[in-house]
């Protein structure tokens, strides 16, 4: 397994993923608009971005525990089952700690 490759696709991840979430943040961080249907709209958007954001957080939470599995040398191998993960798999979601059996 080509672990250099996985750590190159987890940084790249999580630094679009630290952009964009900062990028959310400063559009919810825009003064409310003082049209009363407008704001209406802008408050519906903004549940929305706070949902993206919070997926993006929990996301980039589970790219650095892969950094840290890659650290620690336990990159590809289920967490729960210790037997190791397809690189087929690793290739979809490759922050999972859990090979497919598990992580159904």
């Amino acid at each position: 397994m080509d672990i250099k490759k996985y750590e190159k696709v987890l940084k790249d991840r999580l630094a679009y993923l630290n952009k964009h979430m900062h990028e959310i943040e400063d559009q919810l961080d825009d003064p409310p608009n003082p049209d009363w249907d407008d704001n209406a709209a802008e408050h519906e958007s903004d549940e929305v971005l706070e949902d993206l954001g919070n997926m993006e957080l929990h996301e980039a939470r589970a790219i650095m525990a892969a950094m840290s599995r890659i650290k620690d040398g336990t990159f590809g191998t289920c967490m729960k089952c210790e037997i190791p993960i397809s690189e087929e798999r690793l290739d979809l979601v490759p922050h999972t700690p859990f090979c497919r059996d598990c992580a159904n």
